[in-house]
């Protein structure tokens, strides 16, 4: 069951995802990176923000999506967790909706690997399915 009563949408691929309204700090354009040398494949680097130093994970690849065209900028969504705050680069940002528990399932029996883990519910709309995703199983990228 989610906890939040929204959730901010974003895509990676054609997929909809979505994260809980109340874990998000803030949406940001692109920020240039400082590499992690032999940090997690999914790691991308660390931003600046505002005196604050972030982590970057490549939800496409933390996935193990095909990684984005070079000539494609990622969006940052900076989520709050127990670590503290984390960035996850999406391909676009969607928008914020207003959600009912009702309408949440259980992850899909589809999902495997890494996915099913990254997963928490999927909640169905009239148009699509937004996987609804678990941040703090996200941010942990020994998780695979």
């Amino acid at each position: 069951m989610l906890t939040d009563k929204q959730i901010c949408t974003f895509y990676l691929d054609r997929q909809v995802f979505g994260i809980e309204v109340s874990a998000v700090q803030e949406v940001i354009r692109y920020q240039e990176m400082t590499e992690v040398p032999l940090a997690h494949e999914s790691v991308c680097g660390l931003i600046n923000l505002r005196g604050q130093i972030v982590t970057a994970i490549d939800l496409r690849k933390r996935f193990g999506l095909e990684d984005r065209k070079p000539d494609k900028l990622p969006m940052n969504i900076i989520v709050r967790g127990s670590g503290g705050a984390t960035s996850f680069l999406v391909d676009r940002i969607g928008e914020v909706r207003e959600i009912s528990n009702n309408n949440v399932e259980s992850s899909p029996a589809t999902l495997n690997g890494v996915a099913r883990d990254l997963i928490r519910g999927a909640y169905k709309t009239d148009d699509n399915l937004i996987l609804i995703l678990n941040t703090e199983r996200a941010m942990n990228v020994t998780l695979n």
